[in-house]
Formats: C-alpha cells, structure tokens, sequence
C-alpha cells in the first residue's frame, strides 16, 4: 500500500512559536495535504511537536520558579494554539515528555549499544547551551556559537557516553552519494559531504550534570542528549501510535537549515546503528530576517503567528504571505511593509477582486450554473505542471502559477466585456470564468484551504451572488 510520511522539526519550549516556526510548520502542512489528496488520509501521516527535556528547558524553568514538566506544559498549548490559528492539520503532536515517546527511546538506544556502537568516555569541551550543542573549532567564530554569539559557550569536561560516529561516517557518506538518501537543496548535500570528508570525531550521547531528561537505562546517573531523545521522536511515534509502524521510514523531514548536521548525519548515524531503514529526504529551508536583522528576542523583532492572522484577517492570508516570500530552501527578508503591499495585491487586488467581479457580473446577467464543481480531494483533477511543482517542493512556483492563471482570467474578462452582451451572450463567457476559478480552487486547497471551500460555495449555485464580505478585504492599516 502507498503510503507517505511528513514530519518537521519538534520545536523547543524554551520559548513560544514564532514565524521562523511557523514556516517550518506550513511547508509540512502543504507536503501533507497534497499527499492526503493523491493517497488519501489514512495512507498519509503528518508528524509535528515539541521538544521538552535539557539544559535550557531546566534553567528556563527555575529561573520562572517552575518544575521543568510544568514549565513545558505551559508552553506547548501556544504551539497547538499556533498552528490551529494557521489552519496546520497535523495528524498527531508528539511531546519528548510522552512515556510512551522514551520507551522507544530506551529501547533504541539499548540495541545500539548491544551493537557495539556506545562506549564510555571522558568529553572536554565547548558546549552552547542555546542550542544544547557541543561545539567543534568548525562551529565558532570569534570563539562564539554562530547562533549564539552573545552567550559564552561553557567549558565542560565530563563522563559521557559516547556514539562511534566516526566509524560510522562512513556509511553515512556512502550513504549519501550512493542516493539512499536525500538532502535538499543541493548546496546543503554539498556542505554535508564536504564536512564528512574531512573526518568526524565520536560524539557524546548523554548528559552527566543534567538532570532534566531520560535516564540512560543501563546508567541512571547520565541522561540522554537532548538532540539524540529528540531525533528518535520521527521513529518514536510510528512505534507506538496504532497502525503508524507503516509508515516509517519517513518520507521527508522539513528542517530548518541550522540543525542540518544532527538531522543528516547525526539521525543517520544512530538508525544505522540501530539497524533502522533511513528516511528518505531531509528538505532543510532557509531563514527569514526581518528589514535585514535576524530575527530576535532582543531586538524585539519576533512576531507570532498570531500576530499576523490578526493583521491580515485570516490564517489563509497569512499562509500566502509566508510560503510565496521565498523559494524553498532559500534565505528571505521580509518585512510588514512587503507583506501589506503583496497582501493587497495579490490577495485584496486580485484574486478576492476577480471572485467579487464575476459573481457580480453573474448577477448582473441573470447566470445560473448547471455544472457540478470540482472535487477538492480528487487529485487527478490537480494539472500535471502544479503536481511535478509540488512533488519538487516548488511552492512558489505553485503559487506564482496559480495567480499568473487569476490575472490571466481577469485579462480575459476585460477583453470580452461580457456587461455590454445580452445575458445569453455573456452567460457563455461567465461559464468559461466560473469554470476555470472552480478548476483552480483544487491546487489553491493545498496552500489556502479555507479560501478554495469559501470559493466553492460563493460558485456553488445554481444562483450565484456576490458576497457581502470580499473574501480579502483591502487593508486599512495606517
């Protein structure tokens, strides 16, 4: 049986989600969408959560006074509050803090080390709490974590335990060249390899001083890493949800592009230990800054997902708005000014222009539709150019498409001047327009579902009248 399986990134609680979370989230929910119409939705699996256990969460936690499961489950209703505001239709939300979630864990990690690949150690080091990472001389500069270059990284030198990632590179390169796997785009492959070429030394697997997180089961006084505990989380939830273990491998992870080097070499290394089948492609996209400024709590920059639906009066607006401003994979700086001018553009200007212009002219002529719109979960429906699109993760291409075929449609009407025809006249044209807008509500369902069903409904028929509200009222912002 066909099946396909999606997971993002699980987003750590240490703060609430922002937009550089919501992206992540979005292209997941496209992927997972388009697949739900081709395999339908039992044979799709969409995966997304939150990643709760470490150092930060423990010290974020006291600092609030606050256990550290206290502190996560106070957290975690902003993301699932997040993504229902965006209309993100996830199939399950795993938390690292799920028992069930650490059995699998315990037992991966056991048969990794009855396989001959964890040993015992002493880590001297550099240590970036912000990204709960040890560093190699390869992630600083100017002595400093890249994504953390106002925090001092720490000093460590502890018992560990340790994973042979450098025996294992091997694989993982061979892996990786031989096609086994993909990683997207190409420019991160490259860096990836590069890397690898240039030898890989053993990393730590669990935490001594740190006691936020799961217990190793064969010694109770380490905890699992928290990148390890969190990676297995993509296995974890085809182990023990219902009917899920089909599902694996995954068919694709959607990262983003900082955490590439645990998602591509590091998770492999640990499933080849294991014995695990690979997951199939690992899709890293790129970052948004906002004006030019990386986006930032100090700065005072972040923005909530919230924040946007309310601006712009709807999770479909919103979801546009982030999925056209870059091409997957790619870097994008956005700003309220660009997102209002391609909002009443795209969105006010022209497609909830085009509906508003030909249901009005179908009141005008008295046009009745006498055809049965399109299925919006029938994808053979779906043109064959919007598909290879999506299966290549070109979203705004989908998009740039969808609204060269909405400008093309308003050209046409103002050519025919269908309101100077008799009503027979201009029924024929109106037919060819509410035609092709029902035509392109399938492929507009996978990025603004709730707009593609309004659509139907406003050409459901036989009498069609203009809405009181424009499906994207202009902006009235100062």
């Amino acid at each position: 049986m066909s099946k396909f399986y999606v997971t993002t990134t699980i987003y750590y609680v240490n703060d609430v989600p922002h937009i550089g979370h919501a992206y992540t989230t979005l292209v997941g929910d496209v992927i997972s969408r388009y697949w739900k119409l081709k395999l339908g939705d039992r044979n799709t699996f969409f995966l997304t959560g939150t990643d709760e256990h470490g150092q930060k969460i423990q010290q974020v936690a006291a600092e609030k006074k606050l256990s550290p499961k206290n502190f996560a489950d106070s957290v975690v209703p902003r993301f699932k509050e997040a993504w229902k505001a965006l209309d993100i239709n996830y199939d399950f939300f795993i938390r690292t803090t799920d028992p069930r979630h650490e059995k699998v864990v315990i037992k991966l990690l056991k048969k990794i080390r009855k396989n001959g690949y964890i040993y015992k150690g002493i880590y001297k080091g550099l240590y970036c709490v912000g990204c709960e990472k040890f560093l190699v001389e390869s992630d600083l500069v100017d002595g400093k974590c890249q994504l953390h270059p106002n925090k001092k990284p720490e000093y460590q030198e502890e018992e560990n335990y340790f994973l042979k990632l450098k025996e294992l590179s091997e694989r993982v390169l061979n892996k990786i060249e031989n096609g086994e796997y993909e990683i997207l785009p190409q420019k991160r492959k490259n860096e990836i390899v590069s890397r690898l070429k240039q030898g890989v030394d053993d990393i730590s697997i669990s935490r001594a001083g740190v006691s936020w997180g799961i217990p190793l089961p064969w010694d109770k006084n380490h905890t699992i890493y928290v990148w390890v505990d969190a990676l297995i989380n993509y296995f974890s939830a085809t182990q023990f949800l219902r009917g899920k273990k089909k599902f694996w491998p995954a068919d694709i992870h959607v990262i983003g592009k900082d955490i590439v080097w645990f998602h591509t070499v590091i998770w492999q290394a640990l499933l080849i230990a294991a014995g695990v089948e690979l997951p199939k492609v690992i899709l890293a996209h790129g970052f948004f800054t906002i004006d030019g400024q990386k986006i930032s709590k100090s700065l005072g920059n972040v923005i909530s997902p919230q924040q946007l639906v309310e601006r712009y009066g709807s999770s479909d607006a919103v979801r546009y708005l982030l999925l056209s401003a870059s091409q997957t994979g790619e870097d994008a700086d956005i700003s309220f000014q660009r997102f209002d001018e391609k909002y009443q553009s795209d969105l006010a200007n022209g497609l909830g222009n085009l509906v508003q212009r030909v249901t009005k002219l179908c009141e005008l002529k008295n046009f009745v539709q006498s055809f049965i719109s399109p299925n919006l979960s029938n994808i053979p429906n779906l043109p064959s150019s919007f598909s290879s699109h999506l299966e290549n993760f070109e979203f705004n291409l989908v998009l740039e498409e969808l609204w060269k075929d909405f400008g093309a449609l308003d050209a046409k009407i103002n050519l025919d001047k269908p309101w100077e025809k008799s009503d027979d006249e201009a029924g024929k044209n109106l037919k060819v327009y509410v035609e092709k807008i029902l035509q392109l509500t399938l492929p507009l369902s996978i990025f603004l579902p709730l707009t593609a069903t309004k659509i139907q409904q406003i050409f459901k028929g036989p009498k069609i009248s203009a809405p009181s509200t424009p499906l994207f009222p202009r902006l009235t912002i100062a």
